[in-house]
């Protein structure tokens, strides 16, 4: 007797596209497949990044969506258009909106700027806080190279013209937020917003802004919990328990 395939779980990546600093979330996911998402550096809108993510989706298989920060709005936008085999949304450290709506003046200001790289101690301070490690560093320095300036300089003004709050209500399957607890770039206000307009379920885990990255078990624990309070017979992830996460 054939057993039907746990859903696929389809990966969005950050602000930078491509995709590498998803790599400890992916050694620790035990027994469910990932698809990663990875946007070619001239693609900087939410439009064009949503159709070459629709293109990727499975077609012969359920799956989960997952955006991670600068991809939450991407996510956001693909579950709305309700395609075949969805069964579920998680959306990591990221937003509906804007995040900062109080910086959207800053737009005009920073077309003006020239590109120019966050020094590297700041970014890892934003983004790992004192969950830095040295595994992670060397992620981080694999990942800069192939994220041109340039182009993280327009995905920004992307995210700072965003709203997909509309969006919000085409959404049929369940909503995941999972929430750092020491993110220094979305604020909890961002997930609150989310939840002022849909129904989610939310965990907050300790940890910066790169959760995926600094707590993959406690990350994946939370997607089996979720997937387990919303599986159809046909979901069961092989390997995954239910027990509690952290809230």
């Amino acid at each position: 007797m054939s057993t039907t395939p746990p859903p696929i779980l389809v990966l969005l990546p950050g602000m930078d596209g491509t995709g590498i600093m998803f790599e400890p979330f992916l050694r620790v996911l035990d027994g469910l497949e990932a698809r990663v998402v990875r946007y070619p550096v001239a693609l900087t809108s939410y439009p064009d990044c949503v159709a070459f993510a629709r293109a990727q989706l499975p077609v012969d298989r359920r799956f989960l969506l997952l955006g991670e920060s600068f991809s939450g709005p991407v996510a956001i936008a693909l579950a709305a258009e309700q395609p075949a085999g969805l069964a579920g949304l998680v959306l990591c450290g990221t937003f509906a909106r804007n995040p900062r709506p109080g910086l959207a003046w800053t737009a005009p200001l920073l077309r003006a700027l020239p590109p120019s790289r966050l020094p590297l101690p700041l970014l890892r301070r934003l983004l790992l806080d004192r969950w830095d490690s040295g595994p992670l560093a060397v992620l981080v320095q694999a990942m800069l190279p192939q994220a041109p300036v340039a182009t993280l300089k327009a995905r920004l003004l992307a995210v700072l013209a965003v709203d997909h709050t509309p969006l919000l209500s085409e959404i049929q399957v369940p909503i995941l937020a999972l929430v750092a607890s020491h993110d220094r770039l979305v604020p909890r206000s961002a997930t609150d917003w989310i939840r002022t307009h849909r129904s989610i379920d939310t965990v907050t885990l300790q940890g910066p802004h790169w959760l995926l990255q600094t707590r993959p078990e406690a990350c994946v624990q939370a997607i089996a919990d979720f997937q387990a309070r919303n599986r159809k017979p046909q979901d069961a992830l092989p390997g995954m328990s239910s027990a509690g996460d952290e809230a």
